[in-house]
């Protein structure tokens, strides 16, 4: 395991840890997940905020110096507490939080065997989870078990977050998306975080036994007959070309446009743009007039 580049380039951006070729959670972190993984009565953890001690707890064992702010405290307390049902709160602590648990208890075997298997997926590509650099063409799959036990860590703010600005990652944790239910509340964002919670009470009840491919594809210059170089990613920022002249359309379909037209999504920059933030998408239809 140790010689895998793939794994070496994540390594650092996942919160388990690699000793004599075999991947693990600090023991720490072992007993305050088994705890868990038995309920409410052998770990105390009933409750939004006893959750986020144990959070933090888990943050601790793993070295994190970065402390998770008051307003995120208060938002798992907000949404655990009081925006879910007396009924609903009771299940999520008793059945899914558990569940969780014992599936974090297998992320280092899961990783483990998707790189055992990566090799063998698509006749020597590779497919392991990985940095794929600037420019670089690549695909990674993953089975819907290692996702959801990945995104749990995301639940749990269990990615360390210190380096990942050096590779221009974005936010993974779920610390600022339950801040900001606290910080400043609106529905949307209640409801945004209800469906994403919706999602573990799923895999709790019935794991998927798929798998999900991601690929990057980059075009080829190489059949340019001159020249030319990609352009840097702060290319587009910093262009001071004018754009065409050109209307808006606020309403209907792109297909009940009478002329030529683009229909526009104002992304982040990042994959996942805001999801885990405060996000919304805005789609506009843009209409060339030249």
């Amino acid at each position: 395991m140790e010689n895998r580049e793939d794994l070496i380039s994540i390594l650092p951006f996942l919160p388990v840890e690699l000793s004599s070729s075999s991947l693990f959670w600090p023991s720490q972190v072992v007993e305050g997940l088994k705890a868990l993984s038995r309920g409410p009565e052998h770990s105390r953890v009933d409750s939004g905020e006893v959750l986020f001690l144990a959070i933090s707890d888990f943050r601790d064992s793993l070295g994190f110096s970065e402390r998770l702010g008051v307003s995120t405290a208060e938002g798992y307390a907000l949404f655990f507490d009081e925006l879910m049902s007396r009924v609903e709160s009771r299940k999520w602590f008793s059945e899914v939080l558990p569940s969780l648990a014992a599936l974090l208890l297998r992320l280092p075997s899961l990783l483990e065997i998707h790189y055992q298997n990566a090799d063998n997926l698509l006749g020597g590509v590779k497919t392991g989870l990985r940095i794929i650099g600037p420019q670089e063409a690549g695909i990674v799959f993953l089975s819907q078990e290692l996702i959801g036990a990945l995104l749990t860590c995301s639940l749990f703010c269990l990615f360390p977050t210190s380096n990942r600005g050096a590779k221009d990652l974005p936010a993974i944790n779920f610390n600022q998306l339950f801040a900001s239910i606290y910080a400043n509340y609106s529905e949307n964002q209640e409801h945004k975080i209800k469906c994403l919670i919706h999602y573990f009470e799923r895999i709790s009840s019935c794991m998927p036994t798929g798998c999900v491919s991601f690929e990057r594809k980059v075009l080829s210059w190489s059949r340019v007959p001159f020249s030319v170089s990609y352009p840097k990613t702060d290319f587009w920022s910093k262009s001071a070309v004018p754009l065409c002249h050109f209307e808006v359309s606020h309403s209907g379909l792109i297909e009940d446009q009478s002329c030529e037209s683009l229909e526009v999504d104002f992304a982040n920059k990042y994959i996942g743009g805001g999801a885990l933030h405060r996000g919304c998408v805005q789609v506009f239809l843009l209409q060339s007039l030249e």
